[in-house]
């Protein structure tokens, strides 16, 4: 039998959805990004359309390939914030983009449901039989941004947190805010009940679409939710004090940046020029980059891409 204090929680995250699902509705303007335009680049080699998922960082990569394949003589245009793999994906195999940033270890799961590498080296090696033949990658980066379950401080202190495992006797008291596909994705709800039996209901999920952006922090930070899925490299985490739950199992496995490339426009051209942004993206330079464009400054992802490009002296060509 509910309690009227977990009644009026689940009542109050409910309304938290539907708040941040208006808002989010209002700032997409109802516009689809692969509806505009109509088509993708063609059979021309040299014409590339880079295309991003639907959070700061994914746009902020996409702009530093854009910019690096433009320096080395490709026709880009871009199709930006898509949305999740469930549509870019799909994007990429019927030529409506070419190239898009990802992380390995999600898209390893996202095509082998089935896959159990975790460590990067064991993803880098699963992934091209995943992506059969329509899809391939270059390099991955050293870059890394896994997903994480994340609390507040004050949650963490009063329940004695520091792992996910901790979290799983609150079961039935966690709100979780994390994008709408998250409770149906392997790595998300699922794997977490199967390694740390932290179990959380329909009812106390909250679908929150900005891929761990502000409105995530905000749903947190204001006690909407009681965790949240945010990436690693959220500058958000630190400058409200958030605390990082231990994934000790790796559920969550690792997370290299890559460019994931439609097949049939793949070269050794385009391969170059985009290992070339892999060899100098970091974990570190992700940060900063991330802390540029949703930190105080509120550099445009265009313009932090920019800035990036020329900062690594990649706005000469390769080679």
């Amino acid at each position: 039998m509910r309690t009227p204090l977990r009644a009026g929680r689940r009542i109050a995250a409910v309304a938290a959805a539907s708040a941040v699902a208006l808002v989010l509705t209002a700032c997409g303007g109802g516009s689809d990004p692969l509806s505009s335009g109509g088509e993708g680049s063609g059979d021309d080699p040299d014409a590339i359309v880079v295309g991003s998922a639907n959070f700061p960082e994914s746009e902020t990569v996409a702009g530093i390939y854009a910019e690096v394949l433009r320096v080395n003589g490709f026709d880009v245009s871009t199709k930006l914030n898509i949305g999740s793999r469930e549509a870019y994906i799909p994007a990429l195999r019927d030529g409506s983009i070419d190239v898009i940033p990802d992380y390995t270890g999600n898209l390893l799961h996202y095509l082998d449901p089935e896959a159990t590498a975790s460590t990067s080296a064991d993803v880098e090696a699963a992934l091209p039989a995943a992506l059969g033949p329509d899809l391939t990658t270059a390099r991955p980066a050293a870059a890394e941004d896994k997903d994480a379950v994340v609390v507040t401080r004050e949650t963490a202190e009063r329940w004695n947190l520091t792992t996910i495992a901790d979290l799983a006797p609150h079961s039935a008291d966690v709100t979780f805010g994390a994008p709408a596909e998250f409770q149906e994705r392997p790595v998300g709800l699922p794997g977490l009940k199967d390694k740390y039996g932290l179990d959380v209901s329909s009812d106390n999920f909250v679908p929150i679409a900005d891929g761990g952006g502000p409105a995530t922090v905000e749903a947190l930070k204001s006690g909407q939710v009681l965790a949240a899925n945010i990436f690693t490299t959220s500058p958000a985490i630190a400058a409200n004090d958030f605390v990082v739950l231990a994934d000790p199992e790796n559920n969550f496995p690792a997370q290299n940046v890559v460019p994931v490339i439609r097949a049939a426009k793949s070269s050794d051209k385009l391969q170059a020029a985009l290992d070339a942004v892999s060899a100098q993206l970091t974990t570190d330079e992700l940060v900063a980059l991330n802390d540029s464009v949703s930190g105080d400054a509120k550099t445009e992802p265009a313009q932090a891409a920019q800035q990036w490009v020329a900062a690594k002296g990649l706005d000469e060509p390769v080679g």
